[in-house]
């Protein structure tokens, strides 16, 4: 699938049904969302959730940072990208960013906002890395979301602490283009 593709059905659902538990899978499958992140799998489960999640039509990005049994290294992205084919993957990590999009991936680079030096730490990173999307945690906060859509040129996911309906209006409308939460009943907004 092409990124514009990935990015026109998020835009379309901006809810992200974020999946920590295996058990929740066949739920966010149900559940109206366009697009699932794996936050957590291991080499075991990780090419049936990608499949089931692709057979219906639903984006999948792997978060690389918490995958279970692969190694951490550029060999483990490749096993990723060759073999279990999601439309991309997550991490906090700047060379697993780039190692990724050189191989044609989509990638989401995950940025923890918990202080000034961190944002600042943030944006350098992200204006250096320019990877496809950007996840913001916690995303409880409007005004940085906003503050950090008007600076870097990528499109912005908040995550973390999003609880309520009220909570994904003042996000969507403070610049994001999505929200990522493992709160089921947000999947159905």
């Amino acid at each position: 699938m092409e990124k514009n593709e990935i990015l026109r059905k998020i835009e379309e659902n901006p809810v992200i049904a974020a999946i920590r538990y295996e058990e929740d899978l066949e739920d966010a499958i149900k559940a109206p969302v366009s697009t699932i992140f794996l936050l957590h799998a291991d080499i075991f489960n990780i090419y049936s959730a990608v499949d089931k999640v692709k057979k219906s039509g639903k984006n999948v990005f792997i978060h690389m940072d918490m995958l279970e049994g692969i190694g951490k290294d550029n060999r483990a992205i490749d096993y990723i990208h060759d073999l279990i084919k999601p439309h991309g993957i997550i991490s906090t990590k700047n060379n697993h960013i780039k190692y990724a999009m050189g191989k044609g991936m989509f990638a989401i680079q995950r940025v923890f906002l918990i202080d000034s030096q961190s944002y600042e730490n943030s944006v350098k990173s992200i204006l250096s890395v320019q990877p496809d999307m950007v996840e913001v945690l916690p995303g409880i906060m409007p005004d940085i979301i906003q503050r950090i859509s008007a600076q870097i040129p990528m499109p912005v996911i908040a995550g973390g602490f999003v609880e309520s309906k009220d909570d994904v209006i003042k996000i969507l409308g403070s610049g994001a283009l999505a929200i990522s939460t493992g709160k089921k009943k947000l999947w159905s907004l």
